[in-house]
């Protein structure tokens, strides 16, 4: 059986992402903070394949080792290993900003990334075999005002994917970077803290990239011949063009 760790599944990316691969026959551990909604896709997914949830916050390096270290031979050899959970936390210019804000998004963004890596990458390393997709942004390719400390967290992904595929490669293991642009999900409504108008005006005027766009992206780089490994990936919606040039109708 081919298994898939997915983090952050239980909305957006991730629960699109878990959708798509279970209809490839992937038995799935899904992993994140709501329990419910991690209950609630087990119970629609497990009419196709085989499905178990951790639940835990990436940012908790006790409970990420605790968690996936718990998983017992059936379930250890993680074939494909998705680091989705992410998050952005305000808008505010660097000086302006919160610090509590910053530490959010590099814990989540980048440490979190880092320890679920840790927990898993060691057996794909004994076994010789594994695929690591790291999502990124947009946003780890070009800095812009009002989202430094963001940016940063998302080239520091940028950079640990490069590392990870010149360390790995070695080891039959496979490391892809995905970069999306502006994809419409709960992304906005948690970097806006939950204001509707700020977090609905981000998507007003074009038609923004969805969950399954990039979950697409995800399945068809998973399914790929074993000699091939998509590395680097920027995908936009038709309407934008670089991270702050979106035309606008």
């Amino acid at each position: 059986m081919r298994v898939a760790l997915i983090t952050g599944a239980s909305s957006g990316i991730g629960l699109a992402t878990a959708k798509k691969l279970a209809c490839f026959g992937f038995n799935l551990i899904l992993c994140g903070r709501n329990e419910k909604n991690l209950l609630d896709l087990k119970n629609s997914l497990s009419k196709l394949t085989r499905v178990i949830c951790l639940v835990f916050d990436v940012r908790n390096k006790n409970d990420v080792f605790k968690k996936i270290g718990s998983l017992d031979k059936e379930w250890r050899d993680v074939d494909v290993l998705i680091n989705n959970a992410g998050n952005a936390h305000g808008k505010d210019l660097l000086v302006d900003d919160d610090v509590e804000n910053w530490e959010v998004m590099i814990d989540g963004n980048v440490k979190g990334l880092l320890y679920v890596s840790k927990a898993v990458i060691p057996r794909m390393v004994e076994k010789e075999c594994g695929h690591i997709i790291n999502i990124s942004s947009v946003a780890g390719k070009e800095t812009y005002e009002g989202g430094v400390v963001y940016c940063a967290s998302k080239k520091s992904v940028e950079s640990i994917s490069e590392g990870m595929r010149i360390e790995l490669t070695k080891h039959n293991i496979k490391v892809s970077n995905i970069a999306p642009g502006a994809v419409e999900t709960n992304f906005s409504k948690t970097r806006f803290k939950g204001d509707v108008k700020k977090s609905s005006d981000v998507y007003l005027g074009y038609e923004p990239l969805v969950a399954d766009d990039v979950a697409d992206l995800i399945s068809y780089i998973v399914n790929c011949p074993e000699r091939v490994n998509i590395a680097d990936v920027t995908i936009f919606p038709k309407s934008q063009s670089s991270a702050t040039v979106i035309h606008k109708s």
